[in-house]
């Protein structure tokens, strides 16, 4: 007969891996990926390093949980901002949304560095294609509601979405390894999103009212 965890064992387990991912997640803020050894981990957790294994049974496997699990925090602010009432204003609503993704990333550097650009494992990677995907797809969506509303000029939601948060993403990238960045990088990121959407009121948006920073991760 296998062996059963009892609901008081495997609440331990939860609570150790719980423990595991929030050490790790620390590292990551901090130092970021190359910090985050299984060694490391287990000695910001408190932990002997066998019982993080008991865990995650490679830091591949860990990291990836890892990135999961804050990417998770991310999006949900993303599509959160999205869900916004707008009055049907996509405008305000992907100016929106970018100024959140963007002022959650600075205002958390290091970490939102690791999630973006830092040189990581394959696991890791496809995470990343998940996290971008994921963002693509909020902005999508309002593009598309645009669309069929007549408010903006036809075009492909997914590639215009693409294109955006893949210059959004570079354009944050070095800002973020510097740790600092021009105080209106925001207010440009909107300003061009808004310009790339056909958007004949891009001009007579205001990039400051609709860019709030949202909490850092």
């Amino acid at each position: 007969m296998a062996y059963r965890k009892t609901p008081a064992v495997q609440a331990r387990l939860d609570a150790q891996r719980d423990a595991v991912l929030a050490a790790a997640t620390e590292l990551l803020a901090e130092r970021g990926y190359a910090a985050c050894s299984v060694a490391a981990v287990a000695e910001r957790a408190g932990i002997a390093t066998g019982s993080v294994y008991r865990s995650f049974p490679s830091k591949a496997e860990l990291v990836a949980e890892l990135f999961r699990t804050v990417v998770g925090r991310e999006v949900e602010a993303v599509r959160a901002a999205a869900a916004r009432d707008y009055g049907g204003d996509q405008h305000a609503q992907v100016a929106t949304v970018i100024g959140v993704f963007a002022g959650r990333a600075l205002g958390a550097p290091r970490l939102a560095y690791a999630l973006l650009a830092e040189p990581v494992d394959p696991e890791v990677e496809a995470e990343r294609l998940v996290f971008r995907s994921a963002f693509r797809d909020v902005i999508a969506a309002a593009i598309t509601s645009g669309v069929e509303a007549g408010r903006l000029p036809c075009q492909d939601p997914e590639l215009t979405a693409a294109l955006l948060v893949g210059g959004i993403g570079e354009a944050l990238v070095g800002p973020l390894a510097d740790g600092r960045a021009p105080d209106d990088l925001i207010p440009a990121l909107i300003t061009f999103s808004l310009r790339a959407l056909g958007s004949a009121t891009a001009e007579e948006t205001s990039p400051t009212r609709l860019a709030p920073t949202g909490a850092t991760p």
